[in-house]
């Protein structure tokens, strides 16, 4: 198992490389360069005062020079005045270095968000950690809902209880987060009168039922039918196996059965659905997320593509492949513990 890890850790480290090369190289195309260029100086600024403030602040370096530097694994150079020759920094309301250091991601440092006028780490961790707080909840609700009905479903497998929870989990399955989330604002906020304000001042009144509970709710709804339609799959096909039917024949009742013996078993196929996801949490959750207003790492990453902030968007794409690969080694070693059949080689 040791192995097996240090293993996935190398592949991990690999994965991570690529993919950031190839988002590095896709985000700095000459037009996004061009976009970020007008961004920072007058609309009406020519070709030529674009091209020279590129140049200036090193965005005509060598592609692979400025993807290390951004790693952190190449001394970034100072940017220097044409006229008095001091170090200037690219953009003024960011802290860069005066001279050549090691400055990149591997030292913390992910550079300035164009659109927020702040360092990217500190809007990057705190929508981190808003969007955190949101998946605990959707996590806390989701999960046990999901594992009960699938369990209750599958456990008879077609009576009235299967059939009701299955069309309740296909249904919600089937619709799509900014479908139930426009439903859920119309029965509760209008309906029931719940919600106070608009949803735009609700990002000023801190967490509230239209911009917290109403986004858990949500995206709760959604992952509980696909997960509850695996756990359903996997139990009725537990409950067919022969050593359930033997325990049966030695007297045991059926509920001792489903407790003792097929439970383990057939949560083993919605143990990997579970942790994937929390990839899908992270960066699935951006329409609800703008939706509802909530700030977190959904919202924050649609802001950075929307206004070509660079920077936080090579922050952004490098959290979620980070996700999404320990989320898959966990689900790997997680399956290999509920299995003992599974060995990992």
């Amino acid at each position: 198992m040791q192995s097996f890890i240090i293993r996935r850790l190398g592949v991990m480290a690999l994965t991570m490389l690529c993919l950031t090369l190839i988002v590095f190289f896709l985000v700095n195309l000459e037009p996004n360069l061009r976009r970020l260029a007008i961004s920072q100086m007058d609309m009406r600024a020519s070709i030529e005062d674009q091209e020279r403030w590129l140049e200036r602040n090193g965005y005509r370096q060598n592609f692979l020079m400025r993807y290390g530097q951004w790693l952190g694994v190449l001394p970034k150079q100072p940017n220097l005045d044409a006229e008095t020759g001091k170090a200037v920094p690219r953009f003024p309301y960011c802290r860069e270095p005066a001279s050549a250091r090691f400055s990149g991601v591997l030292q913390g440092d992910f550079g300035c968000s164009t659109k927020f006028k702040v360092p990217v780490a500190q809007k990057l961790f705190p929508a981190l950690g808003a969007t955190g707080v949101l998946m605990f909840w959707v996590m806390a609700v989701m999960v046990p809902v999901s594992l009960i009905i699938g369990v209750l479903a599958g456990m008879r497998e077609g009576s009235r209880t299967d059939r009701a929870l299955s069309i309740a989990s296909i249904t919600t399955a089937a619709t799509p987060e900014y479908i139930s989330g426009v439903i859920f604002t119309v029965i509760f906020a209008f309906w029931l009168g719940w919600l106070n304000g608009s949803a735009a001042s609700a990002t000023h009144q801190g967490v509230t039922f239209h911009n917290f509970t109403l986004p858990v709710i949500t995206m709760a709804t959604y992952g509980t039918g696909y997960i509850a339609r695996m756990t359903r799959a996997s139990m009725v096909e537990v409950m067919a196996q022969q050593y359930i039917r033997t325990a049966r024949l030695k007297g045991l009742s059926f509920r001792a059965v489903v407790l003792r013996h097929a439970l383990r078993n057939a949560l083993i196929a919605p143990f990997t659905v579970i942790m994937l996801q929390f990839p899908w949490l992270l960066t699935g959750v951006a329409i609800v997320e703008v939706m509802f207003r909530y700030q977190g790492f959904g919202f924050t990453l649609i802001e950075a593509a929307s206004n070509n902030d660079i920077d936080l968007l090579l922050a952004c794409s490098l959290i979620s492949v980070f996700v999404v690969l320990v989320t898959q080694l966990v689900s790997d070693v997680g399956y290999a513990v509920l299995n003992p059949r599974i060995r990992v080689q």
